[in-house]
């Protein structure tokens, strides 16, 4: 088994003032996405996915990998200028059509043994203007077409991970008005990636080990449930038989040493699909798609969404859970304090990367089979009898905040106090 530092590269010599500069954090960020995040291996291919305006950074992940022995790093940019191109000049018909040639590639490439690592820095609100039709339908093809990688990505077959960059459209979103918002998103994203401490790749290992501590004291309860309440919310959430709670750094099937999500906050568990009950208010905006959707409010039954309403984006929510049947429940929910340090930034990122790393949440669609005992040894058909959902999505929305109580449940109907306003108990 593969560690986090097992791929160490020394860095080279640089002044104090050298290394503060942004160029230099942007290549530090670089490194420890490959040393850390992904856990490459000697002689391992990497397919990057990433946003033009993540070139600097990509450049950097590219020269890591290949001094950390990478045989081969492919990168396939997106430029949402011609994005929006297609939603403005292209047929009609075309919308219900994605590249699934691509997605068979990248399937392959998972199978073969390629690392997967994507930038996170696409425009929230690139599609917020567009047809909500064509949007709903090119997102419903991509889901579809997309299924045969997703499917290795949940079942961690192959190392991966998720890594911001700074890019200028998300940047005003969050900063708007600001004439330095570009500066300031980077000095956010180093600051929750741990660039900014002494030694990141340290840090990030102490932080690992903090949140498998907490994964180890779950795993130990046994809960049947869990209880959510607060205002807006009154939701019980049924844990999947034989479920396993995750959280930091795990170990892909290819033995490889990952953390999938940079920045991570959570500790996260496969629900049971057949048992959530009552309602939910989301406690920040969810970016889908390019699209905003804004104050989410649901009820369950059974399992499943039986209502469904936004302030903003209500059509795209609608059009969302309406992709397939496992589109309605859920496939994960993830604990998170609300003291977070993502969470304590006072940000509101509109991006999921972070903001689900700042509240607990829920996550929409497909189960990570991980998340059961024996999961990655199950056939579709097990793992639904254990309670996981099956889903050509899968998008997490946050229902946690400082005035969030969450209770563990156990068979026998005995509570125990979880979380007390956001924060462990």
């Amino acid at each position: 088994m593969a560690s986090i530092t097992d791929f160490v590269i020394p860095a080279g010599p640089q002044s104090a003032a050298q290394a503060n500069t942004i160029p230099a954090k942007i290549d530090l960020l670089g490194r420890v996405s490959v040393e850390v995040g992904l856990g490459l291996a000697k002689g391992q291919e990497l397919l990057i996915t990433a946003p033009l305006d993540a070139l600097p950074l990509v450049r950097s992940i590219t020269e890591y990998a290949y001094r950390a022995g990478a045989s081969l790093v492919t990168t396939i940019f997106n430029d949402e200028q011609a994005t929006l191109l297609r939603f403005r000049h292209a047929l009609d018909d075309s919308f219900d059509h994605a590249a699934s040639w691509l997605h068979d590639g990248f399937a392959a490439a998972f199978r073969s043994g390629v690392a997967r690592l994507a930038v996170a820095g696409a425009d929230p609100t690139l599609l917020s203007s567009e047809n909500p039709d064509k949007v709903a339908r090119a997102n419903l093809a991509q889901s579809r077409a997309s299924r045969p990688a997703l499917d290795l990505i949940t079942r961690h077959e192959i190392n991966w991970t998720i890594v911001p960059c700074a890019t200028p459209a998300w940047a005003r979103l969050v900063f708007p008005d600001d004439p330095n918002a570009l500066d300031r998103l980077w000095s956010a994203i180093f600051a929750s990636t741990r660039i900014q401490e002494p030694d990141p790749i340290a840090a990030w290992r102490e932080h690992s080990n903090r949140l498998q501590q907490r994964v180890r004291l779950l795993n130990e309860k046994r809960f049947s449930a869990l209880h959510f309440r607060g205002p807006g919310t009154d939701l019980q959430v049924g844990l999947a038989e034989g479920n396993i709670w995750l959280g930091g750094g795990t170990v892909a099937r290819n033995g490889l040493a990952c953390i999938p999500n940079m920045p991570t906050e959570e500790v996260f568990t496969t629900p049971h699909k057949d048992r959530v009950e009552g309602f939910a208010t989301s406690t920040k905006p969810l970016s889908y798609q390019g699209s905003l959707i804004e104050n989410i409010r649901v009820r369950f039954a059974n399992g499943r969404i039986v209502e469904a309403h936004a302030d903003k984006g209500e059509s795209i929510l609608r059009s969302m859970i309406e992709t397939d049947e496992g589109a309605r429940k859920l496939g994960e929910v993830a604990l998170v304090p609300h003291s977070s340090p993502i969470s304590k930034s006072g940000l509101l990122f509109w991006n999921t990367l972070f903001d689900e790393n700042a509240a607990s949440h829920i996550a929409l669609g497909q189960a990570y089979s991980t998340c059961i005992q024996h999961g990655d040894s199950m056939d579709q058909p097990q793992l639904a009898a254990k309670g996981a959902n099956d889903s050509l999505i899968h998008v997490d929305w946050m229902i946690g905040s400082g005035e969030i109580n969450v209770d563990g449940l156990h068979k026998d109907g005995e509570t125990e106090p979880l979380m007390r306003l956001g924060e462990w108990v």
